[in-house]
């Protein structure tokens, strides 16, 4: 959460009778953290840094002296690198460019090993680098793959868009409502990048197979690939929700993302169902709690005064097969973050301390790699 002053933090020690504890952060990884962006990254989105904070400043950027601004709960010996693909892709192109990156990265730095970190789209890019690296080093490359708010078994959005649905004239056009104008830059294939965010191959005729489900055959969670798979899962609900976000639930589509089926029995575009409720908090504004946990599934704790944590929820079992979560994976609302699907992303104004998550999960991270 948003840190109080340090004077705030003393008075209130000395009001209660307490010594001021010493603050806390981050252990330093062992092997570096690459960023993985989901779709409409790489610089910002919506007029917003990703992977920064309301203001623009880089959750990665490790503090020297005299410097300001950075992020104080990360180590300054931390190394982080930031990932660039094509904003609008499939992850079978967008996880090859990643893997690209991460190696180039490999080699000027010298790094064995990486740890990654996928919001959104970026979570499913990520898996695929993991699987491609380990096939072009023969080792495995990753040690820690992270998912941030990932549709790993669909978004409905991405159906309803396709679909050309009330409210929606055009693919293109509705993807611009919500990403911003990036979606005409050249290289894009803001059409190829929603059929990918569908559960089942979208089209029988077009000559290729799309989908999640069929990613996820391709790039199963796999020790070779990853040594340790884990998921951070969102979920809000009305006016505090984007407004972009918002504007998607009012007036184009509730995705309603709690409900447990196999697979997606309701042809809404994401395995699972909607439990007939409209208006709680079972998704993220574009991505249904159903569809985000791969792995083992994490839980983010904020503390006032200390240092905020991720830990593994013990309430939900490790998803090995992202194809088939049971119910409690799918339906638990179990350390569900709430914040919305731009929020964890530095895209504001919310009072949510992105610079301290990131910060928890590279202390995360450093337990296990």
């Amino acid at each position: 959460m948003k840190k109080l002053h340090p004077l705030v933090l003393a008075l209130c020690a000395g009001t209660l009778g307490l010594a001021p504890a010493a603050h806390a952060g981050a252990a330093k990884t062992t092997y570096p953290v690459v960023f993985a962006h989901g779709m409409a990254g790489f610089d910002n989105i919506l007029g917003y840094d990703y992977w920064g904070d309301d203001y623009g400043m880089f959750v990665g950027d490790t503090c020297s002296l005299f410097e300001t601004p950075c992020n104080e709960d990360i180590d300054s010996g931390q190394k982080s690198f930031v990932g660039q693909v094509q904003p609008f892709q499939t992850s079978e192109a967008r996880g090859l460019d990643l893997a690209n990156d991460i190696e180039g990265y490999m080699a000027s730095t010298g790094a064995t090993r990486v740890n990654l970190i996928g919001h959104s789209q970026g979570g499913l890019d990520a898996r695929k680098a993991a699987r491609e690296l380990y096939n072009r080093k023969g080792y495995t490359v990753v040690s820690v793959l992270v998912s941030v708010s990932s549709p790993h078994r669909g978004s409905p959005v991405a159906k309803y868009i396709l679909d050309l649905k009330p409210g929606v004239s055009s693919v293109i056009a509705a993807l611009a409502e919500i990403y911003g104008d990036i979606v005409y830059g050249s290289g894009n294939d803001g059409y190829a990048a929603a059929k990918q965010l569908v559960y089942n191959d979208y089209s029988s005729t077009d000559g290729v197979t799309t989908g999640a489900k069929a990613f996820n055959v391709n790039n199963p969670i796999d020790s070779r690939y990853a040594s340790r798979y884990v998921s951070l899962i969102t979920a809000q609900n009305g006016s505090s929700v984007n407004p972009a976000l918002y504007l998607v639930s009012e007036f184009f589509y509730d995705i309603d993302g709690d409900g447990y089926c196999t697979d997606d029995c309701d042809n809404d575009g994401a395995a699972g169902k909607g439990d007939g409720y409209a208006n709680e908090s079972d998704d993220d504004g574009l991505v249904g709690i159903n569809s985000q946990q791969m792995g083992y599934r994490l839980k983010y704790s904020e503390s006032t005064f200390g240092f905020d944590s991720v830990t593994n929820d013990a309430n939900i079992p490790y998803l090995g097969n992202i194809n088939a979560p049971t119910s409690a994976q799918m339906t638990s609302t179990s350390s569900v973050i709430n914040q919305d699907h731009l929020d964890v992303v530095g895209v504001g104004p919310d009072t949510f301390d992105e610079p301290e998550f990131y910060a928890a999960i590279f202390d995360y991270i450093a337990t296990y790699d």
